[in-house]
């Protein structure tokens, strides 16, 4: 395959994939846990299992793409994608269901980082461009997955939206089983344990010392944690203020449609003006419309918050992706990206957590201010140090 072939078969098959994703992540995800009979703090921890897997694995799998190749870690990705959503229809309680949770987020741990190496390095030379254009796609999922998601069980029950989740994860394993994914697979000079764990630990050192990458890993961290919170306690917020599922599940696709388009745009933007003053501007967009959601219950404006929090998103991730390429050995590339899904997945899974924790003992209003401040906390630290670079 030419490398646009290429880059259209990762996108694709990142589209049915992340559809099938987010179909059981939002809202259907926190309404199933709530229906089981979960406390607030119990979903936050059920909706931050699948991400804590991220923070154990990414890294790794990062790294063991560096040594077997892409394609590799991609076969064994697109197969967490496809078979869990099944063994949803088998759950009957809040333990079964973390448990699960903590499986089906191998999907992303171990597909998330080989895709974004591998669209790293088809384009050297527009990576934000490119990497904006395959999270767009992935976003795509963010799209439309919370919105027939959140149709599904509303008009035809949990069961049917799983089901359909299912469905959709597995044309994505077909599609990627079915054609070739043309990238090199680097040679290795031994093939015991013993080499592929001393290849493995040095790539976790040139990653760890390279500051650069965990300063901007760090702070889309904490632009993540504000994005659990969202997933886990918006669909709580929003039927509590009088919305129906489907009508929170909107919310998300807004968020997502918003992000889908800005983040090639604004890929491309960093190409040319730089990534650090993008990402001190996301972040400035996602706290400000953070902030204000737990203040209202109209639906206009939740929506208009929502696509305004989606483009503080995609300025972000257009931006750090890129940046994290750029600052790694190019030999590293799965290694510098998978510390920064690792990372990431730290904030996204405290996000639930700690929502869950000060919503518990505050309130929504309270709680949002609290994690918009970390936003605007982390966008200080993050300036000060790059200052220079």
């Amino acid at each position: 395959m030419t490398t646009s072939r290429s880059f259209v078969l990762i996108c694709t098959v990142g589209i049915f994939c992340f559809i099938s994703y987010n179909m059981v992540r939002m809202p259907v995800l926190s309404l199933f846990a709530e229906s089981l009979g979960a406390s607030p703090e119990r979903i936050g921890l059920i909706v931050s299992a699948s991400t804590l897997t991220g923070v154990l694995l990414k890294l790794p799998s990062g790294a063991l793409s560096d040594i077997y190749g892409r394609r590799f870690l991609l076969r064994i990705g697109v197969v967490a994608f496809g078979l869990p959503p099944f063994l949803y229809l088998l759950i009957s309680d809040a333990n079964t269901l973390t448990a699960l949770r903590f499986v089906h987020g191998m999907a992303t741990a171990i597909f998330a980082p080989s895709a974004l190496a591998t669209v790293a390095e088809l384009y050297r030379e527009r990576r934000g461009a490119a990497l904006g254009t395959y999270t767009a796609s992935t976003q795509s999922g963010a799209l439309l997955g919370p919105l027939l998601g959140g149709y599904l069980a509303h008009t035809a029950g949990f069961s049917t939206a799983f089901v359909t989740a299912g469905l959709f994860g597995c044309i994505g394993m077909a599609l990627f089983y079915s054609l070739h994914l043309d990238v090199a697979t680097p040679p290795r000079s031994g093939k015991g344990l013993s080499s592929v764990l001393s290849e493995m630990w040095k790539g976790f050192a040139a990653v760890a010392q390279n500051k650069k990458v965990l300063i901007t890993s760090v702070t889309d961290a904490a632009k993540m944690i504000a994005n659990g919170a969202l997933m886990a306690f918006l669909p709580l917020y929003g039927v509590a203020a009088g919305l129906n599922p489907g009508e929170v599940g909107l919310l998300f696709t807004v968020q997502a449609l918003t992000s889908f388009f800005s983040k090639p745009i604004m890929g491309r933007v960093s190409d040319r003006v730089g990534r650090q003053p993008l990402i001190l501007f996301g972040l400035g967009v996602c706290a400000a419309t953070f902030v204000c959601i737990p203040h209202v219950s109209q639906f206009a404006v939740l929506l208009m918050l929502s696509a305004g929090f989606g483009f503080g998103e995609a300025v972000v991730s257009s931006s750090s992706s890129a940046l994290v390429a750029d600052s790694s050995e190019f030999k590293r590339l799965g290694a510098g990206l998978g510390m920064q899904g690792t990372i990431m997945d730290i904030g996204h899974a405290s996000g639930p957590l700690l929502a869950g924790v000060l919503i518990a003992n505050l309130n929504y209003v309270q709680a949002f201010a609290i994690i918009a401040g970390i936003q605007l906390a982390a966008g200080a630290v993050f300036w000060l140090a790059m200052k220079g670079r």
